[in-house]
């Protein structure tokens, strides 16, 4: 394969202050520089996660004027929320993929919890909504758990997993816990890397050279360009993303590309 899908997450779960201009302004300069899929969270203004779909609509709307970006929306992130709250994102008109989490984890010292029946309610809501699934799988139970998911339900081919390493209390981001998630995922399915984290692009070449599909890139999960440098834009880094892409004579998918692919249902 010689075409990836770069995604950009660049709202930081940090950031404290949500002004939708700005992040459409930014989302549009690393659509400019590669990246096809945008990530990004139900978010109030001081970037509490919420139901409230008020600034992120505002958000998609500007993005979508101005760029045919793949918008995807996650029904997940640490808080209190109930599954059908997290599952607001399924609902609006300008999402076409969503995040699936199919399992409880660990993220640092919080708990992200996932219990099967809230995964089973947001899998029917998400096949309802005909919104395309990105399989977040930070473990190896997490991939058997959907494995099982893929023989009760008609997803549409492909599916897509994301293999999430670095987080504490999780898959560490090495080559030898990379090699264990891909040998879990089916053959019939696709996956990609979310390096969380990140100090340098190590994990993400190794996952590129061993068949990734996708790269997440962006300030939800770091904004180091390299071990000794910070930025304060996600654009250099779908930048850099980009270039490793071409060093490994492969290239970013544009949107257009990506949904074919991936057979993400226009809007």
């Amino acid at each position: 394969m010689d075409k990836v899908m770069i995604s950009v997450a660049p709202v930081a779960s940090t950031d404290k202050h949500i002004v939708p201009a700005n992040i459409a302004a930014e989302v549009l300069q690393c659509w400019q520089a590669g990246a096809a899929m945008v990530h990004l969270h139900v978010r109030d203004a001081a970037g509490n996660l919420t139901t409230d779909m008020s600034l992120l609509e505002e958000t998609l709307r500007l993005i979508r004027k101005d760029s045919d970006i793949i918008i995807e929306v996650s029904t997940g992130g640490v808080s209190r929320l109930s599954i059908q709250e997290r599952c607001v994102p399924l609902y609006s008109e300008l999402v076409e993929a969503c995040s699936l989490n199919v399992g409880s984890t660990n993220l640092g010292k919080a708990v992200y919890c996932n219990p099967l029946d809230d995964v089973e309610y947001c899998i029917g809501e998400l096949l309802r909504m005909n919104k395309t699934p990105e399989v977040e799988v930070f473990e190896i139970g997490h991939i058997f758990a959907m494995k099982e998911f893929m023989e009760q339900y008609d997803f549409r081919a492909p599916v897509l997993f994301s293999i999430v390493l670095g987080h504490k209390g999780e898959a560490p981001a090495t080559p030898q816990a990379l090699a264990a998630m891909i040998q879990m995922i089916p053959p019939e399915a696709l996956w990609g890397i979310t390096h969380a984290n990140r100090r340098d692009f190590s994990i993400i070449a190794a996952a590129l050279g061993m068949g990734a599909s996708t790269v997440r890139i962006g300030f939800e999960d770091s904004n180091y360009l390299d071990a000794h440098t910070t930025v304060d834009s996600n654009v250099p880094l779908v930048e850099k993303t980009a270039r490793l892409l071409k060093a490994m004579d492969k290239e970013p998918m544009t949107p257009a590309e990506a949904r074919k692919y991936f057979n993400i249902l226009s809007r």
